[in-house]
């Protein structure tokens, strides 16, 4: 009797289905976990949100620095143009100072009459509208900020030093102050000139009665 292998009948393609069968489960756990593995490489290489708000706060922070800069440099700018328009209107006036001192005595002396008198009060209106004020009256209070006195005297009519005469009227733009007014000055008087010495205590006084 002849002894029978039960695989040796079998065809070779049975053999190669049951080899697939036993190797395909592998495959998939394979293919699975290589696909998990580049998920989690994926999701960790992707930013978060809280990168991106960092991200934001930090680019938020620069475009503010720039704005303020911007802004500051712009003042800057606007305050050096305004300082050499000033400074150029201050030159301009200044070297005028003169010519209005000429017509203050001319005026003082009622020589301004017909177009000289115009031509005056059209220059005196031009450099007014240029920001330049005059100032100094008689009658004024003696202010050593406004003021340079060049005499002084006393007079009891005064309970203050006040300005006397305006030899030279005093110019400002704005709050700069281009020339002080010259002026001559009053004094109150000292106190006890032109009155009655007092007499010493107790003189006059009979003496005491015994």
């Amino acid at each position: 009797m002849t002894d029978q292998n039960p695989t040796a009948d079998q065809p070779d393609g049975a053999e190669a289905m049951v080899g697939s069968e036993e190797l395909e489960p592998t495959t998939a756990e394979a293919a699975e976990e290589q696909l998990a593995d580049e998920q989690e490489a994926v999701a960790s290489q992707a930013p978060r949100a809280d990168d991106f708000e960092a991200l934001a706060a930090e680019r938020l922070g620069d475009l503010q620095r720039l704005q303020a800069e911007y802004v500051n440099y712009k003042r800057r700018v606007d305050r050096d143009r305004e300082l050499v328009q000033q400074n150029a209107t201050f030159k301009v006036l200044s070297a005028l100072l003169p010519v209005l001192d000429a017509l203050d005595r001319a005026r003082e002396h009622g020589e301004l009459e017909g177009g000289f008198k115009a031509i005056a009060d059209s220059l005196e209106n031009i450099v007014a509208g240029q920001g330049l004020v005059k100032f100094g009256k008689p009658g004024d209070e003696f202010d050593p900020r406004y003021h340079e006195a060049v005499m002084h005297s006393h007079s009891a009519e005064v309970t203050t030093t006040t300005c006397q005469h305006i030899v030279h009227a005093g110019y400002q733009i704005g709050d700069r102050g281009v020339r002080p007014a010259t002026v001559t000055v009053v004094d109150p008087e000292p106190a006890g000139d032109g009155a009655a010495q007092q007499a010493p205590e107790g003189a006059g006084e009979p003496p005491d009665q015994q």
